[in-house]
């Protein structure tokens, strides 16, 4: 049975359609995403976030390789504070400010991505990774701001 109640029918109409908006929504992201990943990130970290192969060891230049930013990596250990701020500043450049000695060859993306295109980025290798992972990542975040 159908009860319309008129304006109230149309406002409870809306607002059970917006899981199926947000999920849409969520879904052009991810594949926004994973484009911007393919042009700017996947020629270092690999197309299937894989990371450079040895990327534990050293190379000739005493850089570590990029690692991959699927669950084998170390990505999902960091909040989104840290992992915006080193890929818009660079990693050398995040690192020195916390006097880390560590050679990183990681590039600043300041320059070439924009705040949203960072993070749909982001978002998108977010989406890729385990609920467990993601859940332990959501904490490092929440912890950064201090939530």
């Amino acid at each position: 049975m159908i009860i319309n109640n008129g304006p109230l029918s149309v406002v409870l109409l809306g607002l059970c359609a917006i899981p199926l908006f947000e999920g849409a929504a969520l879904a052009q992201d991810t594949a926004l995403g994973r484009d911007l990943y393919g042009q700017h990130c996947a020629v270092c970290h690999g197309a299937d976030l894989e990371g450079a192969a040895d990327w534990r060891q050293p190379g000739p230049d005493g850089r570590l390789p990029a690692p991959p930013h699927d669950e084998t990596g170390h990505t999902w250990h960091h909040g989104d504070a840290m992992l915006f701020d080193y890929t818009r500043r660079g990693g050398q450049a995040f690192l020195d400010d916390l006097r880390v000695s560590f050679d990183s060859g990681m590039p600043p993306f300041g320059d070439i991505l924009n705040k949203a295109e960072i993070e749909t980025i982001l978002a998108f290798i977010r989406s890729t990774w385990p609920m467990e992972m993601g859940a332990f990542q959501a904490e490092r975040t929440a912890a950064e701001s201090g939530n």
